[in-house]
């Protein structure tokens, strides 16, 4: 009789559909592998063939092998990789990745021609899709033995923000002040969200790469928006660091971690703007000359940002490099290190010798910064992050802004207010406060996502309601 159950439960097939953006990729690649090696699941991630290498070559080794992730290459039309602008004055917003966007449109009908396949041979084929790859929901709701679920890759407080932007009202009288969501996105990004949110009725459910230490009330607030309120939603985040919390650390040979193994306790400052932010020439130079009249230790991750096809071949065979002052390097040799490329972020937020992150304020980013109890400089850029800063320094009180967050593209932030900001963390009176809060933060995060905590028994919650 068990064993009959058992075999039962086996033809649960939860099927993965994410954005092809990093942040997005990331955080479904980890909820994918999370599920791997559950009783009574089989899981499948699909996309387009470079975006799964993409996922692949970018994911943490403490995650170990995915051999029990079933990958699906999906065809898309081809579609223009051009490099990001550094120089806009437009706008922020990474909008070279828009014929991404729209090739990622034409993955509907090898959804549909997926689901059916599975469909034909399980008992349940639930689908977990990017609120962004709502088609995959469209396509669940035709099959007789299908459900599907919303997973959100942004924090709670920006999804009620976005969805009703009045509630900025409501937020400030609690003494939360949200900056305007105006020139956050373009005009053709909005276009395409729009389209995709649209066709977003269908899902049983919502997942949220969230935890309650760091948004709790905003979940409860999201719970009680109308949209919401007669579907079950899954609080089981942050997913990237629970590798390591799970103790299956294996710290990748990068020259950055032997580096930061020589300097003392929360003495450097990490510096990292993720992979959407093209940076000006003149802004490189006034970040450059920030650190160093800072006097604080610190690792830059220098880099451009992605193109839509990472391992696109680069304009005429020449790779574009940031350029820092002259003689820069030979400046902080010693007291600084410029990394240039991918950068092991999870292992440099969690050593010991991390004691502030000047962050773009991606939501992975600052779910990671805050789960190492790791303060954060936020400088956002666009999107969801002046939300998010705002979320980490007015609400959590667990970092300081640079500055006041601007749309314009063409505004360039001076060295002198990058300098005090991160002296405001790492040298004033007050940065005492800010790494104590963040430590304290840090510990009920790490503690929710532990075996036995708040977001470990969502994820079961959820895996016994699929296999049910």
């Amino acid at each position: 009789m068990e064993a009959a159950r058992q075999e039962e439960a086996q033809d649960v097939v939860v099927v993965v559909v994410p954005l092809p953006a990093q942040s997005h990729l990331a955080q479904l690649h980890h909820f994918a592998l999370l599920l791997c090696g559950r009783p009574g699941l089989s899981v499948h991630f699909a996309t387009s063939a470079t975006h799964i290498h993409q996922a692949k070559s970018r994911v943490n080794p403490a995650w170990g092998g995915d051999s029990r992730l079933h990958f699906h290459e999906l065809p898309i039309p081809a579609f223009p990789s051009p490099p990001p602008d550094r120089n806009s004055t437009t706008t922020r917003f990474p909008a070279h990745l828009q014929p991404m966007f729209d090739a990622f449109e034409h993955l509907d009908e090898p959804i549909s021609v997926l689901l059916r396949s599975l469909s034909a041979s399980s008992r349940r084929v639930v689908v977990v899709h990017d609120s962004l790859a709502s088609f995959a929901a469209v396509e669940a709701a035709a099959l007789h033995n299908a459900e599907s679920y919303n997973f959100s890759c942004l924090p709670a407080l920006f999804q009620v923000f976005y969805d009703r932007p009045s509630a900025a009202d409501e937020l400030r009288d609690r003494g939360l002040a949200l900056p305007p969501l105006d020139g956050i996105i373009t005009e053709e990004f909005g276009a395409f969200a729009r389209r995709r949110m649209d066709e977003n009725t269908s899902s049983a459910g919502r997942l949220l790469n969230t935890c309650r230490p760091i948004e709790g009330e905003f979940i409860d607030l999201l719970a009680r928006e109308p949209k919401h309120r007669d579907r079950k939603i899954f609080t089981l985040g942050p997913l990237s660091p629970m590798a390591v919390i799970d103790g299956g650390r294996r710290r990748q040979p990068h020259e950055c971690l032997y580096w930061l193994d020589k300097q003392p306790p929360a003495s450097v400052v990490y510096v990292s703007f993720g992979t959407t932010t093209a940076m000006a020439d003149e802004q490189v130079e006034e970040l450059a000359n920030g650190l160093l009249l800072s006097g604080q230790r610190f690792v830059w991750v220098v880099r451009d940002a992605d193109r839509g096809d990472i391992f696109a071949a680069e304009d005429n065979g020449h790779v574009r490099r940031m350029e820092l002052p002259p003689e820069f390097e030979q400046k902080v040799a010693g007291t600084g290190l410029v990394v240039r490329g991918w950068a092991p972020q999870l292992d440099i937020l969690s050593h010991p010798a991390t004691g502030a992150f000047v962050s773009h304020c991606g939501w992975n980013s600052c779910m990671e910064s805050l789960c190492m109890g790791v303060p954060v400089i936020a400088w956002p850029m666009h999107s969801d992050q002046p939300t998010i800063a705002a979320l980490v320094t007015g609400h959590l009180k667990a970092g300081v802004t640079v500055g006041e967050w601007t749309p314009r593209a063409d505004k360039v932030t001076t060295r002198a207010v990058i300098e005090e900001a991160i002296k405001r963390v790492m040298v004033y009176d007050e940065g005492r406060e800010i790494r104590e809060r963040a430590r304290v933060i840090g510990e009920a995060v790490r503690e929710a996502i532990a075996e036995g905590g708040a977001s470990r028994a969502e994820l079961d919650a959820f895996v016994a309601h699929i296999t049910r």
